[in-house]
């Protein structure tokens, strides 16, 4: 049931594919795979303790790589490793995707000074969506000062929002 909450991987959702992930096998307790190394491999004088955390962690890895496999697109798939764990796989899809922090910032820049006011949620709403950008913005530590957002709020709201 957690499976139909992962989003496909489509290349610019990252952040949000690889928490559906880790959620979905969290809350399925498959996720062993994803938090620890590959254990030893079983020997003569392996303990009972120890088969049965290799038998786990060996199922939560099968479900974990088809799980991650599955919730991608599938030209997106060239170029990642096979034969790897679920930990590796997820290592090697995050250095792909990668975000920068540049590029957040960027986007976010772009999206807080592009906002125009379209009469959906009210004014009070609006302005509460441009200050969600600023704070987004100061946690990357780019301070863009109150009376910037103020300047915007206002000339970006239609004529009739203006005071005479």
């Amino acid at each position: 049931n957690n499976m139909v909450t992962i989003e496909v991987l489509t290349g610019s959702n990252f952040k949000k594919w690889k928490e559906d992930i880790e959620f979905a096998m969290e809350m399925a307790d498959v996720d062993l795979s994803l938090v620890t190394d590959k254990p030893g491999d079983l020997t003569v004088a392996s303990t009972d303790d120890e088969k049965l955390v290799h038998a786990a962690w060996m199922k939560s890895n099968r479900i974990c790589l088809l799980s991650m496999r599955r919730s991608i697109l599938d030209h997106l798939k060239s170029g990642l490793p096979t034969d790897c764990t679920a930990k590796e796989l997820m290592t090697a899809i995050s250095e792909r995707y990668r975000v920068s922090s540049n590029a957040d910032i960027g986007s976010l820049l772009q999206v807080l000074f592009n906002m125009k006011y379209d009469g959906n949620g009210g004014v009070r709403d609006y302005v509460i969506r441009m200050v969600d950008y600023q704070t987004k913005l100061k946690a990357l530590k780019v301070d863009v000062p109150d009376t910037c957002i103020v300047h915007q709020a206002l000339n970006t709201l239609p004529l009739e929002h203006s005071s005479s």
